[in-house]
């Protein structure tokens, strides 16, 4: 194995794993990250890799041989072609200049590559403060049950055909949130159902798709949404009522638990606070 795990568990202070993202803290073992090296090789998606779904080639992967792994600290580097190109380094340590070493090896990797980005990424514990960046949180199913709402929400195949056909605009005009590619797998068949809420006969909220898959200690986990409401249509409820649906669902349908990551400060990341979710941490990013 090429990760010591005496050197690597103790630099982990939020459960997030290069090319891969966050992950229950139970999983977080040597293994994964194990995993993430040999898919680098592959170029192939591990079995239970959230973004496997839309199919494809893996867009990020890791640059194996130049990961960075001591006693002290562990740099991770990846590389990601969409776009112009980006090369991440994930800084894993308590040292003070963990972050410097890092801007150091994404810059030089980043011209290496010919890649236009370079990026640190820095996890943090759930104790830090005054922060900016993504917070990790879990959704626990079983620490609770959780009720159906009610409310105008329900599948888009369940709306009257009339209300179905205002999602496609709706996609549209939501689609720096990724609803106009998810209204493409939704096309497509290669996604699960899609919760929508209407109001006055037309979709203004959405999130989706509902789907449960094994993680990669065989739990069942709600798989990540795209989630959305129509900025005139906020300020009402609704945003609450789907996502306790969402809730709802994966819990019905047999989850253990969800991951999510928010803006620290923004709507979602509020929203997800008010429900009780559980902060694993937190992933800053700054340009190397």
């Amino acid at each position: 194995m090429f990760f010591r795990w005496d050197w690597l568990r103790p630099q982990l202070t939020a459960p997030i794993v290069p090319a891969f993202g966050p992950v229950h803290p139970d999983a977080l073992t040597a293994g994964l990250f194990e995993d993430v090296l040999g898919a680098a090789v592959t170029g192939d998606f591990l079995p239970y890799d959230k973004d496997g779904r839309w199919g494809g080639e893996k867009d990020e992967k890791v640059l194996r041989e130049d990961v960075v792994h001591q006693p002290e600290h562990t740099l991770v580097p990846t590389l990601n072609r969409r776009g112009r190109g980006t090369v991440k380094v994930f800084a894993y340590g308590l040292c003070d200049n963990v972050v410097d070493e890092a801007a150091e090896l994404a810059a030089k990797l980043a011209a290496a590559h010919d890649m236009v980005n370079a990026r640190v990424v820095r996890p943090l514990g759930p104790e830090t403060t005054h922060l900016r960046g993504t917070r990790i949180q879990l959704k626990d199913f079983t620490a609770g049950l959780c009720p159906a709402p009610g409310g105008p929400v329900c599948p888009v195949t369940d709306w009257p055909t009339t209300v179905q056909e205002t999602f496609a605009p709706f996609a549209q005009a939501m689609a720096a949130d990724g609803l106009a590619f998810l209204r493409t797998q939704m096309q497509a068949g290669r996604c699960g159902p899609v919760l929508a809420a209407a109001v006055a006969d037309r979709i203004v909220g959405a999130i989706g798709p509902m789907e449960v898959r094994p993680d990669a200690i065989g739990r069942p986990q709600l798989m990540p949404q795209y989630f959305a409401v129509l900025p005139e249509a906020r300020g009402q409820g609704l945003g609450r009522l789907l996502w306790r649906a969402a809730m709802h669902w994966g819990e019905s349908h047999g989850a253990a638990y969800q991951l999510l990551q928010t803006e620290v400060g923004g709507p979602s990341d509020r929203l997800c606070q008010a429900e009780g979710l559980t902060s694993l941490g937190f992933t800053h990013t700054t340009r190397a």
